[in-house]
């Protein structure tokens, strides 16, 4: 398996996310989550081996998801990856947007595949987050515009690490080829400063195809049957966690360095353990856990060995890190 090594850019622009990513469509709720007396307020002290920071769709417990004011806040925290989902527009554009429909976050309804990019500009798709958080609102976010990956490059260019996930390949046919091309024209193929990951293993193998230097990740979700307990990979793509073989880790290792699992399905029954984040590790993949937004849980995590969790506070995940450094 061919491995990559992730040198830190400078602090203040370090960043990734997925996955809340989450199988089924659905948004964690940031606001539903407790406000530290001190969040926002860090200085990182940061070391190589340390678990990596992945702003999920940007700073989205602060700000509306995958907008500007999300984004600069993630590099204002000084994350280490900017997480993305990438779709395409009717007319082949790629833009950063999670959902299939546009209804949750915007003043639009319907699909974003049958949006040109010019009508999905017209968009609002940041009131949304002011109604939601009354809390966290700021009138700036009004009019917020989705963004197109092209926009986001050019705005944060190679002093950040982006982490790219592509979205209902079913509905975005072929979106491997011009998002490969993107990445090589502004040559972050050759800074390492791109990964990409997806639920969707063809959409994987397609980009691995085109650019074996791109380093990817297998994202995971298993279901539990709330009679059983019994563990089902959504899309059958591994056994359940405690069954997974040497063959199984090996079959993911020939197209991915990464695995981003979850930690628990949506009834609170947790999927993983120790002993399947350390038997990762040992097939010298990286583990990357989405969505973790308690403090408790990123020190569970932490604890036992993961490489970077995915977080809608990157600010929260810092200050855990500083208190264990």
């Amino acid at each position: 398996m061919k491995k990559y090594l992730f040198t830190c850019l400078p602090a203040v622009f370090l960043l990734t996310a997925l996955a809340g990513c989450g199988a089924n469509g659905e948004a964690e709720e940031p606001g539903e989550m407790e406000q530290d007396e001190n969040e926002g307020e860090f200085e990182a002290e940061r070391t190589e081996n340390e678990v990596k920071v992945i702003a999920h769709r940007g700073a989205s417990g602060h700000a509306p998801e995958q907008t500007m004011p999300a984004l600069n806040k993630a590099v204002k925290m000084e994350s280490d990856w900017m997480e993305l989902d990438i779709q395409m527009t009717a007319d082949g554009e790629l833009v950063a947007f999670h959902d299939d429909e546009v209804d949750r976050t915007t003043d639009g309804e319907g699909e974003v595949g049958d949006y040109t990019l010019e009508e999905l500009k017209e968009l609002d798709a940041g009131s949304w987050f002011n109604e939601e958080y009354p809390e966290k609102a700021d009138e700036s976010y009004e009019g917020a515009e989705i963004l197109t990956l092209e926009e986001i490059f050019d705005e944060f260019g190679s002093d950040v690490n982006y982490y790219l996930e592509t979205k209902s390949t079913y509905l975005n046919d072929d979106m491997e080829e011009p998002l490969v091309e993107m990445i090589e024209e502004y040559g972050f193929d050759e800074k390492d400063n791109v990964i990409i990951q997806s639920f969707h293993q063809d959409s994987l193998k397609e980009v691995h195809e085109r650019n074996e230097s791109i380093p990817l990740v297998q994202l995971l979700w298993w279901e539990v049957d709330e009679e059983t307990g019994e563990k089902e990979e959504w899309l059958d793509i591994t056994p359940a966690p405690s069954e997974m073989t040497e063959e199984d880790f090996e079959e993911i290792s020939q197209y991915a360095v990464g695995i981003g699992p979850h930690l628990e399905y949506y009834d609170g029954t947790e999927v993983i353990d120790e002993d399947f984040v350390q038997r990762a590790r040992e097939h010298d993949f990286m583990v990357h856990v989405y969505t973790l937004n308690e403090k408790e849980d990123m020190e569970r995590l932490m604890d036992w060995g993961v490489t970077g969790i995915f977080t809608d506070f990157p600010d929260r995940l810092h200050n855990v890190l500083d208190e264990r450094s």
